[in-house]
């Protein structure tokens, strides 16, 4: 077996294998390193940056998700400059995105004391809702790009490659190729991508209409009514390829 490597993290002497990162390391010992954007059956791709811990020695804060431990490595995941960070990290999301629908970052918010009004200049991001399958919606109004629905769509979970970034910069944002609606992708409507989001930019179509003040026999009669509309228009397309 592999030696394993000793390092500090908040004065606490912890032990681990080699590979392991140090949001798994702390956990270990009880110390809870915040995320956003990790998952713990998604790849980590330190996207949002807000479980930065400070490493003594390191120019940058490093993100605990991703960075491995190494031996005699000293953390500090509590220190002024990490708490600063990740409460301008939640000021810039309060600022940009819609977090209604976030109470996870909601109660990170309150916990950092982070000011949603600190940007009051900043430009928002906003999407009009996608309502285009009877099996959810998508509302990237709400979408803080962690990465996780298009991860589960592909190696880590489907491999159906439906969504992926789109854009670049601040017009960046989830969507399908060539913009196509989703029953016109290789999307088999599996409803990972759904159970992942932190956010609810994406919504069992369902629950989005239920908060929409339709009554039960309302939302019945109207996604039964599409899923049939759906089937006319594909079986219409088939006869329409083989010449019928």
């Amino acid at each position: 077996m592999t030696d394993s490597i000793s390092l500090t993290i908040d004065g606490i002497t912890v032990t681990a294998q080699p590979g392991t990162t140090l949001l798994k390391a702390a956990a270990a010992v009880g110390i809870d390193i915040p995320t956003i954007c990790f998952h713990d059956y998604c790849t980590a791709n330190a996207l949002c940056r807000f479980c930065v811990v400070e490493v003594e020695g390191s120019r940058t804060l490093v993100p605990a998700c991703v960075a491995k431990i190494s031996e005699g490595m000293k953390v500090k995941t509590q220190s002024d400059r990490v708490l600063r960070a990740r409460r301008t990290i939640l000021e810039m999301l309060a600022a940009t995105v819609d977090l209604s629908d976030s109470p996870e970052i909601q109660a990170y918010i309150s916990e950092y004391t982070a000011q949603a009004e600190r940007f009051p200049g900043a430009e928002q991001r906003v999407s009009p809702v996608l309502d285009d399958n009877p099996m959810y919606i998508r509302d990237y109004s709400k979408c803080i790009l962690c990465w996780r629905c298009v991860q589960v769509c592909a190696e880590d979970a489907q491999y159906t490659y439906a969504i992926n970034f789109t854009g670049r910069g601040f017009e960046t944002q989830i969507g399908t190729f060539f913009a196509k609606p989703m029953p016109e992708t290789t999307c088999v409507f599996c409803g990972q991508c759904v159970g992942v989001c932190p956010t609810g930019a994406l919504k069992a179509k369902r629950q989005w209409l239920l908060e929409q003040s339709l009554t039960p026999d309302e939302i019945m009669s109207l996604t039964r009514t599409e899923r049939r509309r759906k089937r006319r228009e594909v079986s219409s397309e088939q006869g329409s390829a083989s010449g019928g």
